[in-house]
């Protein structure tokens, strides 16, 4: 059993912390070395935490753009991707092996939706999630969504799974628990 994520960012993030008390061990993964061809990091999960495109908190963007043949394979290859919103307009998500459009409109949403991975927000009042936008158009299936509007979107891809969400919230220790164990470690 692999229980191991990498979160992508910068710097060193809080985020990183609450992974690792979940009982996941969370390696960095700077945006140079994710866009460096030498690199072989070796765990179940990458992450991409909420603000990844947005150049006030994060210079992410130009390095998923860079990996994105090594994103598409680490997923085709049983990767787990976990994506957050942009936090920025525009066309952010143009790194991943699907189509998907944002619309950028951070709120209070009133969440509805049951089945797979609807447990990311266990223990939150679903009348009140903070969210910083929704996903107009995308080739996933929609497991959360606030009147019409999808908020968390799942796409298999190989054997590997993707979750695209703009929820502003820590997911909860469940679903990290749950999503960042896998049987297999992948190669990214």
């Amino acid at each position: 059993m692999n229980d191991s994520a990498g979160v992508a960012w910068d710097s060193p993030l809080l985020f990183s912390r609450f992974v690792e008390e979940c009982g996941i061990h969370a390696e960095p993964v700077t945006p140079q070395l994710l866009a460096a061809p030498f690199f072989r990091g070796k765990f179940s999960t990458l992450i991409i935490p909420t603000g990844f495109a947005n150049p006030e908190y994060s210079n992410l963007l130009p390095a998923l753009r860079a990996s994105e043949v090594r994103i598409k394979r680490f997923l085709e290859g049983g990767g787990r991707l976990l994506v957050f919103g942009a936090a920025i307009k525009g066309n952010s998500y143009d790194w991943l092996p699907f189509s998907i459009s944002y619309t950028y409109e951070y709120a209070c949403y009133e969440l509805e939706g049951e089945g797979e991975y609807t447990d990311m927000i266990e223990g939150y009042d679903r009348k009140c999630i903070s969210c910083d936008g929704w996903f107009p158009e995308h080739e996933g299936v929609t497991a959360l969504h606030s009147h019409e509007r999808a908020v968390l979107i799942i796409k298999r891809i190989g054997v590997g799974i993707a979750i695209v969400t703009s929820i502003h919230e820590y997911p909860s220790r469940t679903f990290i628990r749950m999503f960042c164990t896998s049987q297999c470690e992948t190669l990214f």
